[in-house]
């Protein structure tokens, strides 16, 4: 085990430092949110969409969000329903929710744009550890651990030579991300884009592309052998007959709708009436549908 003052783990940390960030200069996916012009709305925005979500998917929503809200205020202003709309299929609809009534904070305390403070953007509805680091770091170039699935495997293979972390995050990794940053500001916050990119497209969980990794002579897992994964099943998430996919279809016949929806067209979406009724409810109880009289629903005004 390394010391308790982490030097070892320090000083392996910073071997990897100049060759990932060589690596992303060179393989970095051109992305619109990465560039100069972006601003802070737009990797605001791209980050509550990348939650849970693949980047081909969010790009096409992405675009037309900013298109049509390329500042906070222009989200603000907007029913809350119209953010559940233009989600459309993304996934985890509640996200929609968070991203409008942060805008709203963001017009609210802090004049419409979005704050640099790493204090202030934890305070924004939706915004939670991990969002809050990514904004500050990508949008404000500031020194934070950003701690994201693609980041955790590649610090727990470099450093601790295990061939997966842990299902969920923990403390430890939070740990860990902090002592693999960079010193100075600049380079802290590309070497939190270049591990994450590095995880995403070459230390992926199934096939790692071992081959083409720029620190596969200082990974602890590859010097190991390469050692399996040894821990608790890691199941894959499933979709059909679930009670999302129910939530799914009857969202996308109230964002077909631009008013009020009759149950009838509801019921008719899916056969199971226990489940349906079930899946209803609970998009009522997450603010995502508005019941009305008469037997009408709609999208949250």
């Amino acid at each position: 085990m390394l010391d308790q003052s982490g030097s070892p783990l320090t000083a392996a940390a910073t071997a990897l430092h100049e060759p990932v960030l060589r690596w992303y200069d060179a393989n970095a996916r051109v992305l619109p949110w990465r560039q100069p012009d972006a601003g802070p709305w737009a990797v605001m925005v791209s980050e509550f969409m990348l939650q849970q979500t693949p980047v081909n998917r969010v790009l096409p929503a992405y675009h037309a969000w900013l298109e049509r809200w390329p500042k906070p205020v222009d989200l603000a202003v907007e029913p809350p329903g119209e953010a559940v709309r233009a989600w459309d299929r993304l996934g985890y609809p509640r996200r929609a929710l968070r991203l409008h009534a942060a805008a709203q904070a963001i017009v609210e305390r802090h004049g419409g744009e979005v704050p640099d403070d790493h204090d202030a953007l934890l305070a924004l509805p939706g915004v939670g550890t991990y969002t809050a680091a990514a904004i500050a770091s990508f949008a404000f170039g500031q020194r934070h651990a950003v701690v994201d699935t693609n980041v955790r495997r590649v610090l727990a293979r470099t450093l601790t030579g295990v061939a997966q972390p842990t299902i969920s995050p923990t403390a430890a990794d939070q740990r860990l991300a902090v002592t693999a940053l960079p010193a100075d500001e600049p380079t802290a916050a590309r070497w939190a884009v270049a591990s994450m990119e590095l995880g995403a497209l070459i230390c992926t969980a199934r096939t790692p592309k071992c081959g083409d990794c720029p620190i596969r002579d200082r990974c602890a897992w590859v010097l190991a052998g390469s050692p399996p994964y040894d821990g608790p099943p890691r199941r894959g998430q499933t979709y059909e007959g679930t009670d999302r996919q129910v939530r799914g279809r009857l969202l996308a016949v109230l964002r077909a709708e631009s008013g009020a929806v009759p149950k009838t067209a509801l019921d008719a979406c899916w056969h199971d009436e226990v489940q349906r009724e079930r899946a209803l409810d609970g998009l009522v109880a997450d603010g995502l549908v508005e019941p009305l009289p008469r037997a009408r629903y709609r999208l949250p005004n």
